[in-house]
């Protein structure tokens, strides 16, 4: 199948949520109470409850998509996701933390580590897009869908395939709401560091 002929009727579940909708270009879903990934760092707990929607790939591949939601309890959080196992997966997007929504990422080998920083756009609409090339996992956001800003490269383990997606939490709270909407998939560009 053609990258660019993905849809969400192509994906499944890890921790599917009590209640979540499809149509043509929406997912929508609304979280359980409790959802979280993480692994030990600082916490000392091990959560693999979050909801990620994902199809799997061998292949070099883009994706991007537009997230909406708002954000308002502590370590809501939406975007997009990379997982191969427990102890092996990577998240970033907008999460609620010091008291607002944070753009941040969540790299986990064996143990999670945590980087925030200052979302300047709206927070209850952007874009994320995430390229994965052979080893190296490398993460933009946009506020517009037109500039597009780094927020992350870093290696990622070598698999058969990898469980690619969207993802939501709220270890929190309940009925946490997203929408997931202008699902793209794409032959990575040849400079994913510097192609806007």
């Amino acid at each position: 199948m053609s990258l660019t002929k993905f849809t969400w009727k192509d994906f499944s579940w890890l921790n599917e949520p009590r209640k979540w909708k499809t149509t043509i270009d929406i997912l929508e879903i609304s979280t359980n109470y409790e959802s979280d990934f993480w692994q030990e760092t600082f916490y000392n707990f091990h959560h693999n409850t979050g909801h990620l929607f994902g199809i799997n790939v061998k292949e070099n591949i883009t994706m991007q998509v537009c997230v909406e939601a708002n954000f308002e309890e502590l370590y809501d959080q939406a975007g997009v996701m990379i997982y191969s196992d427990e102890k092996h997966w990577f998240k970033a997007g907008i999460e609620f933390n010091d008291g607002q929504p944070m753009i941040a990422s969540v790299l986990t080998n064996e143990l999670s580590d945590w980087a925030t920083g200052i979302f300047t756009g709206n927070p209850g609409k952007f874009w994320m897009r995430i390229t994965r090339v052979d080893h190296v996992i490398c993460v933009k956001y946009s506020a517009d869908k037109i500039v597009w800003h780094l927020l992350r490269l870093c290696p990622y383990p070598e698999a058969d395939k990898y469980f690619i997606g969207v993802f939501s939490c709220s270890p929190k709270r309940e009925n946490f709401k997203v929408t997931f909407s202008e699902l793209d998939f794409s032959v990575p560009q040849e400079d994913i560091l510097h192609s806007n």
